[in-house]
């Protein structure tokens, strides 16, 4: 299928032609942790049809958005990661992210949640510290990973498949930096600025341990 243009000499025109087709940036999101496999692309992104997916994941290889590998053995499967011009998209996200946060105030009884959705806007209030790390968050719907100074999303835990040898490339040192736990209500908070992450931290409502500069910087300084 030919790609569709606005065909209107103007940045944003040309950057929807490329994002603006439905799926294709939340696909992105998806490929912020870094390579995934299609059926886990599918399972955390409900309400795609395969047919959906598979086209949008040719179109953002088409576009030089993505690309399509194998692992090494014994893993052998293939997966889908971002191209360095697909990672640009980052901020892109995150302002969309900053500028959506409003509807966050409600969750609608029809509204899917993962708990790695929320890892952007925590991104966002980590990097404000200006302490470089890694973080294990813990919320009702799962464990997500967070890097700070890196690649800031990681969905699955380090051992996951589709990462063949990334347990080091999350925690350097084996370990995160820090660990939060905290309610995935508290998380949606935080998430819409309706909180701010220390504030909720030093209110009780976060747990963080750790003994690293970026745990200390969470709980306000302390030790």
């Amino acid at each position: 299928m030919p790609r569709r243009s606005y065909d209107q000499y103007c940045a944003v025109a040309r950057a929807l032609d490329v994002v603006g087709d439905r799926w294709t940036l939340l696909v992105a999101r998806e490929l912020l942790a870094g390579p995934r496999r299609y059926t886990d692309l599918h399972a955390d992104l409900p309400g795609v049809s395969t047919d959906m997916l598979a086209t949008r994941l040719k179109d953002m290889e088409r576009d030089g958005l993505a690309e399509r590998r194998r692992l090494p053995a014994p893993t052998s499967a293939y997966v889908y990661e971002l191209t360095e011009r697909g990672r640009g998209l980052l901020p892109v996200l995150q302002a969309l992210g900053e500028w959506g946060a409003p509807g966050l105030a409600e969750r609608r009884p029809t509204d899917a949640v993962r708990a790695h959705w929320l890892a952007l806007p925590l991104a966002r209030q980590l990097e404000a510290l200006g302490e470089p790390g890694a973080v294990e968050v813990r919320v009702d719907e799962g464990v997500f990973h967070v890097r700070v100074g890196g690649d800031p999303v990681h969905p699955a835990h380090p051992a996951h498949p589709a990462y063949p040898v990334y347990g080091d490339g999350v925690y350097p040192d084996g370990e995160p930096d820090a660990r939060l736990s905290l309610e995935a209500e508290v998380c949606g908070e935080v998430a819409r600025g309706a909180v701010g992450l220390v504030e909720a931290v030093r209110g009780g409502r976060v747990t963080v341990t750790g003994a690293g500069s970026l745990a200390k910087a969470l709980r306000g300084g302390t030790s």
